[in-house]
């Protein structure tokens, strides 16, 4: 079953990868990890790259702004790329969109081989991974959002890696976790999160189980610098200074020089003061109730396991240290972003490396659910076991409406919200911030404009999206398109994702002629201009 479940996740994902546009930060995210290639390739091979045309106009490493960004998974895609380019470009877009996808069911992988050990049962622990899985927006940004699914998916395999280890320390654990701890640093640098975890929980370990405090202080010994050695040889940007340019980098995290805008309870307001709620609300609303009501029985679970027991006793148990290090995954960096004001935007996709943490909770709230409702009792206390029965009826028919969202709001699953109707959305949120819906709205203007040149435009803040999502269409489709400034697109039309323009247009502005619609919310508009 196991097998089959993954197997079928996988499928999924190859019949799915080319339904989804570009986003946002594609391009940079690309342009990245070009500008660590050419220094790789400088460093490596001078003469070589010194003759290769593609490099001339690449940026240099050290005068590049963003040259502190992580580009461990993106860097050999490109390196692919540069030596195959190919005649159409969306090409290695959408095999990037492939292996972002196939990352993260590994990543669901390492959620259910956690919730297998805590929970006791691998059919506990795939449903700690189908809870992921169904997930709209996880779902979605596993095939386009190279940063934080990706980083998601290579935090839970390292939380894997580590559990393990405390586990039965070894040598060839302690190098397994070394190598994944440095892939999550390499992808982002609150990955420093998990060296962090290991030496805590290691020294928690030895406390509790003495008979283990040889062998773990052996394994962290080892484990520190070989950790250091792999963080810097796959992050070309250490390099030349490995203390001072990490320390830039981490210094550099959740600090961004350019303010930007964001909409959120029906205002706009800079990252650099949004409010201490910003984080908690968004992942309130765009995470699907059943969950959230699970999650707090799985947290209720625990902290009354935790009176009944005493702390001391408590820590001395397997399972609640595991408990223990589920909160401090989903709740330390979550208190943190919002005790220390740090920068964040696009709804909380800067904190989804917490998501594991929470779905395995919740499957334990379910667990604790279920017994109740299996629990022999007598006569008087069989209204428990109603209620348990009812919640486990609430929980399946919600978790149904989720996967069904997920199958008729296709592929615009990224600008799910839970229980908000449209207009309080439209009103209040950001909503396609990606700007993925472009890709849909080019199609339905070219297949409802038989001209062999259409003009299409976009305000001059959203213009990106317009033009890489005309890379993402067909040579012949993508031939007929003619992007031109908004203000001389007559005959022509105009697209808004509403990201810095949440209301409706004037009349003057055009014509709506299509739209496009997410959970009664609009994500995109077609107007027509006279």
């Amino acid at each position: 079953m196991v097998g089959v479940f993954f197997g079928l996740l996988a499928v999924l994902g190859c019949a799915l990868y080319r339904d989804y546009g570009m986003g946002w930060d594609e391009p940079a995210e690309r342009l990245n990890a070009f500008v660590s290639a050419k220094y790789v390739a400088l460093k490596l091979a001078p003469e070589l790259a010194k003759r290769q045309p593609r490099l001339a106009d690449i940026p240099d490493l050290r005068h590049y702004p963003d040259a502190d960004h992580g580009v461990l998974f993106m860097l050999p895609w490109v390196g692919l790329e540069a030596l195959r380019p190919g005649p159409d470009p969306a090409e290695w877009a959408y095999r990037r969109h492939l292996a972002g996808f196939l990352l993260f069911v590994a990543g669901a992988w390492a959620v259910y081989r956690l919730g297998r050990v805590r929970l006791g049962n691998w059919r506990w622990g795939l449903v700690g991974a189908g809870l992921l899985v169904l997930s709209p927006r996880i779902f979605a940004e596993a095939f386009y959002n190279y940063k934080d699914i990706v980083f998601l998916s290579l935090f839970a395999l390292a939380v894997l890696t580590l559990t393990r280890l405390l586990r039965r320390p070894t040598a060839g654990r302690a190098l397994l976790h070394a190598l994944a701890t440095a892939a999550a640093i390499d992808v982002r640098t609150m990955g420093t999160l998990l060296p962090l975890l290991t030496l805590g929980f290691g020294a928690l370990e030895m406390w509790a189980r003495p008979v283990r405090r040889r062998g773990l202080a052996a394994a962290l010994a080892l484990y520190l610098p070989v950790l250091v050695a792999l963080v810097v040889l796959a992050w070309p940007y250490l390099w030349d200074n490995p203390w001072e340019n990490f320390r830039a980098a981490l210094s550099s995290f959740g600090h961004y020089a350019i303010p930007i805008d964001v909409f959120y309870m029906g205002q706009f307001m800079s990252t650099q003061t949004l409010p201490w709620h910003y984080a908690p609300v968004w992942l309130l609303i765009t995470t699907p109730v059943p969950y959230v009501l699970l999650f707090a029985v799985g947290l209720v679970g625990a902290g009354r396991e935790l009176l009944r027991a005493g702390l001391g006793r408590w820590l001395r148990r397997t399972g609640s240290r595991h408990d223990l290090l589920l909160l401090a995954w989903f709740l330390g960096p979550l208190l943190g972003v919002m005790l220390l004001h740090s920068a964040i935007y696009d709804g909380w996709r800067h904190l989804y490396f917490v998501y594991p943490a929470f779905v395995l909770l919740a499957a334990q709230g379910l667990r604790l659910v279920w017994r109740q409702w299996q629990q022999p009792m007598p006569a008087a206390g069989r209204g428990k076991a109603w209620v348990a029965g009812a919640s486990l009826l609430a929980v399946a028919l919600g978790t149904a409406q989720v996967a069904w969202r997920m199958a008729t709001e296709h592929p615009f699953q990224y600008v799910y919200f839970s229980f908000l109707p449209g207009r309080v959305i439209e009103q209040n949120f950001e909503r396609d911030y990606w700007g993925l819906s472009v890709k849909q709205g080019l199609q339905w203007v070219l297949a409802h404009d038989v001209r062999p040149a259409v003009p299409v435009s976009m305000d001059s803040l959203t213009e990106m999206t317009l033009r890489i999502n005309t890379k993402m269409l067909p040579p012949p489709a993508r031939a007929r398109l003619r992007i031109v400034p908004p203000d001389s697109a007559a005959g022509g039309y105009f697209l808004s994702i509403h990201r810095w323009h949440p209301g409706p247009y004037p009349a003057g502005a055009g014509r709506p002629v299509h739209s496009i619609r997410a959970g009664g919310a609009v994500i995109l508009t077609v107007l027509r201009r006279p």
